[in-house]
């Protein structure tokens, strides 16, 4: 890409699962695509990727590399920045990147996913997408019949603690210093044979590069292999509140678990001509339903763009003494002798 203000049919924000999936479609229907990515993304801790059909176990920077190439093979773009703001136009819209460049598009993709906001616990974020797991679905499997450990940092701790069961029978629920549990939960925990610890979480143990234990306030250490936390998971939406696209925080019982851009189920938001793919829209998505989501978000933005295409054909159609229509009736008819000039022989 060189200059400024090239002009796309469509500027994909965000490389990854949603973005590329979306791209892939749109350079497929011979629609010019532009990908800009910044080049983070969100599962790049972890060593696999799971769920995905066809792909099982692969690493995720393999995946977006595979990704890539594919789009490009059929005439996407690709390039590695950060778009920070977006400018609706009459005519579609104007993309501000990092490095003060601008693009044009008529439509935009947005797959710019979330941030997960850890709790600070001393060697926890360091441990992230290793031994330090939100989704049983991504990393159950790799730590079934282990020493697991839920932190409770929401609501949903009894429900988590439960679920990680069905991997692993050897469960411990660290309260934290949460509000206590129901004698409902306390019951169902106790069927299950899941252990609750009280006290205050402050360090993860790290035993040659491998987390051994949870250290508690008093310096206790109970033995553990991994750890589950719920992060907040805040949506990357800073170019879509750029076009007046408010975040919506969405709740569990009275706790905020994260924010993302509300859509319809093919994406499309409330500003016409912007979807939104992946966890920027669905905080639950996986990579494979992030892939599926970027998919029928591009199917929508193609049929878009066939119906604006269409209604600009047929308004051409009519106004057959346009400028333009006359200057392709010109060139047709003239050639080189448009205007009254003929060529010298």
């Amino acid at each position: 890409m060189s200059g400024t203000d090239q002009r796309y049919d469509v500027v994909v924000i965000g490389g990854g699962a949603a973005g590329l999936s979306g791209a892939l479609a749109l350079s497929r229907a011979r629609r010019s695509v532009l990908v800009i990515d910044a080049g983070s993304p969100r599962n790049a801790p972890a060593a696999h990727a799971h769920n995905y059909l066809g792909r099982e176990g692969v690493p995720p920077l393999e995946l977006l590399a595979i990704g890539r190439g594919e789009a490009a093979g059929y005439g996407a773009e690709i390039v590695q920045g950060r778009a920070v703001s977006a400018e609706k136009l009459p005519d579609g819209f104007r993309v501000v990147q990092e490095d003060g460049s601008t693009v044009h598009a008529r439509r935009l993709l947005v797959t710019t996913g979330i941030v997960d906001e850890l709790p600070a616990v001393e060697g926890l974020a360091e441990r992230w997408g290793r031994e330090v797991l939100h989704c049983p679905y991504c990393h159950g499997w790799e730590v079934r019949d282990r020493p697991v450990g839920v932190l409770a940092l929401s609501p949903m701790a009894v429900h988590q603690a439960l679920l990680w069961r069905q991997w692993t029978d050897d469960v411990v629920l660290f309260r934290d210093g949460r509000p206590d549990f129901t004698d409902e939960e306390y019951e169902q925990l106790a069927a299950r044979g899941v252990s609750v610890v009280d006290g205050e979480v402050t360090a993860l143990e790290i035993t040659e590069d491998r987390v051994t234990g949870v250290r508690l306030a008093g310096g206790k250490v109970i033995p553990r292999e991994a750890l589950v936390v719920q992060p907040r998971f805040t949506a990357r939406s800073a170019v879509l509140e750029s076009l007046g696209l408010v975040p919506t925080e969405m709740v569990m019982g009275d706790h905020v678990i994260g924010t993302y851009v509300a859509a319809d189920p093919a994406g499309a938001t409330d500003v016409p001509g912007v979807w939104v793919a992946g966890n920027v829209a669905n905080l639950m998505e996986q990579v494979v339903g992030a892939a599926a989501a970027g998919l029928k978000a591009a199917s929508m933005i193609n049929m878009d763009l066939v119906t604006d295409d269409t209604r600009r054909a047929v308004e051409a159609r009519r106004a057959p003494f346009s400028a333009d229509a006359e200057r392709q009736v010109t060139e047709r008819v003239l050639g080189d002798r448009r205007h009254g000039l003929q060529e010298m022989r």
